[in-house]
């Protein structure tokens, strides 16, 4: 069951946005004086961001992070993140910016601004092989797992109600993947990346 498209970009706070108010400048030129950039990028999403066998970030957003900090001459940082702490994280001055999946929707842009998208991940609601679900009244009565924070949380929280469904969440897509392959949660709504890794390790 598809949901909609995730679309991933980078992500700035809005009052500090580049060209957008006297205060980007400041914020740039902090970033350029420290010498370093720090990017807040999600480790738990396959193959946007991920720890390889020795532990090291890994993965497409990784790699758009070191070929920003690499144009700007700066040292990079990674501030390891969740679905539910990447805007956070630019609120507290924990991080510059964010490069993770992170849909563009109305409500995070009255609070961060967005680079233009540069991938995009299909969001989709995965069940074991055996389910027989093929639309929303299938679903009614059952519990669909998201990730805290995420548009999937988002989404199907304004949809539970009338589909007649609950949601169930957990902080971070590591622990939702958990609870899938071990059985814990029968739906996950995710990436169709997620879904897939699941699928590898639980058909």
């Amino acid at each position: 069951m598809k949901l909609k498209t995730l679309t991933a970009v980078a992500a700035v706070l809005a009052t500090l946005a580049a060209g957008v108010a006297p205060a980007a400048a400041d914020a740039l030129a902090d970033i350029m004086a420290a010498k370093k950039i720090r990017i807040a990028t999600d480790m738990a999403i396959p193959p946007s961001g991920m720890l390889d066998a020795n532990l090291q970030p890994t993965g497409s957003d990784v790699e758009t992070a070191k070929l920003l900090a690499a144009d700007w001459g700066l040292e990079l940082e990674f501030v390891q993140t969740t679905g539910a702490t990447r805007i956070p994280n630019l609120q507290t001055n924990k991080a510059d910016i964010v490069i993770s999946t992170l849909s563009v929707t109305p409500q995070r842009a009255e609070v961060i601004d967005f680079s233009k998208p540069y991938a995009a991940l299909q969001s989709v609601v995965g069940a074991p092989k055996a389910s027989t679900i093929a639309g929303w009244d299938d679903v009614r009565g059952q519990a669909i797992t998201v990730t805290r924070g995420t548009t999937q949380d988002t989404e199907l929280t304004g949809l539970a109600s009338e589909k007649g469904f609950t949601v169930t969440r957990y902080d971070d897509d590591a622990t939702m993947v958990t609870a899938a392959v071990s059985g814990q949660a029968k739906m996950v709504a995710t990436s169709a990346t997620l879904v897939n890794q699941i699928g590898q390790r639980n058909p």
